[in-house]
């Protein structure tokens, strides 16, 4: 544990405050994008520990939150057919569709395994291959390498009976969607640690440029947190807009080149809806032409229109770090871990969840104890 509780450090927390707090003479609004990042902020309280002329918002969080309705209807209904095995990390399972979830589909009799890996998918089509197993794609450019080689490894194997319902979302475009925004009220990022392991920052330099937008690379332990804060505060205050590398135990510039050849060998870049915010372009990934025959939107022919968000749901609102959750008049009442409206209840690292946690069952557990 010796190199996490480094950053975990209260005192060097508390000096990083300090050093923050004596920077800062204006208001300046940063959004972090990474949900797990979201989570280390109020798990730790950071934000009690900057100065009240820092404004911390929440974005995207994580692809779980983003995945559309009529794609976890798709999941649903390719799920639902007798000759399927579907696989899927656990998160995805209690995300709501329009109508049902994975896990309804399950206690109705569909067969849904809770898979590790991609690759734990493959096995189980070597296993079957009497059955057609799926395998829900969904992340950042963080998970794509990994869904890549499991695409890969089937087509080199002639694995027929497997395929992917890909649900890839890539980072620097919505970044800039949230900037060209009319209501755009961010004024710098804290970029995904994970994300630029794989891909590297270079993509994030022209928006930086474009938008005249500090970026800081940050990790995810408080020390990180308050270190890239740190740092963009003082591009802020400074008047300058460039990417800073804070993470630089992990990250490099040019990020893990191996995975980024077999990402662009599997995948090319393509439109994608954002669940809450819209159709970005550019800004997912699909199999490119000789590895199509495994997208399992193509095998299963499935027609499903765009389905539109519950009415009483902000979370696009949430993930563009326009309102908080507590703003939400469903959050805690007809919105819950246990009854979610929206994606950003369920996954581990939603904006919804992450608040619902740390605000509401603390100050629950204080009252109790008081």
């Amino acid at each position: 544990m010796k190199f996490v509780d480094e950053y975990r450090n209260r005192e060097a927390a508390q000096q990083l405050a300090g050093m923050i707090a004596g920077l800062t003479t204006k208001p300046w609004t940063i959004m972090e994008v990474c949900g797990g990042q979201t989570h280390t902020i109020l798990k730790s309280g950071l934000q009690d520990l900057l100065p009240p002329l820092i404004h911390l918002v929440h974005g995207p969080g994580c692809p779980v939150c983003v995945t559309p309705l009529e794609l976890i209807d798709k999941a649903v209904a390719i799920a639902m057919r007798p000759e399927v095995i579907f696989s899927s990390f656990g998160d995805m399972l209690r995300v709501p569709g329009s109508t049902n979830s994975l896990l309804d589909a399950k206690a109705k009799g569909a067969e849904i395994r809770i898979v590790y890996s991609p690759l734990d998918a493959l096995k189980l089509a070597r296993a079957n291959p009497g059955r057609q197993v799926v395998f829900f794609a969904v992340g950042f450019e963080t998970t794509a390498p990994a869904n890549a080689m499991a695409v890969w490894q089937a087509s080199r194997e002639g694995l027929e009976n497997f395929s992917i319902l890909v649900a890839h979302v890539l980072v620097p475009p919505a970044m800039e969607a949230i900037l060209s925004s009319d209501d755009c009220r961010v004024q710098a990022f804290l970029a995904a640690g994970h994300v630029c392991a794989v891909m590297g920052y270079r993509e994030y330099e022209p928006i930086a440029a474009r938008f005249h937008t500090p970026i800081v690379v940050t990790g995810f332990e408080p020390v990180d947190l308050l270190e890239g804060i740190y740092l963009a505060v003082a591009q802020l205050e400074r008047g300058e807009a460039r990417v800073e590398n804070q993470y630089t135990r992990s990250v490099s510039r040019d990020g893990n080149r191996l995975a980024q050849e077999r990402i662009a060998e599997v995948f090319e870049v393509g439109p994608r809806q954002w669940r809450g915010i819209g159709e970005i372009p550019a800004s997912g990934l699909r199999l490119t032409t000789p590895y199509r025959r495994f997208d399992a939107e193509l095998r299963f022919q499935l027609d499903i229109g765009r389905v539109p968000e519950p009415p009483d749901c902000i979370s696009g609102q949430v993930l563009q770090g326009l309102r908080k959750p507590p703003e939400c008049p469903a959050f805690g009442k007809q919105c819950t871990p246990e009854r979610p409206m929206g994606a950003p209840m369920v996954s581990s690292e939603g904006a919804c969840a992450a608040y619902y946690l740390y605000e509401i069952s603390t100050s629950m557990s204080g009252a109790n104890h008081r």
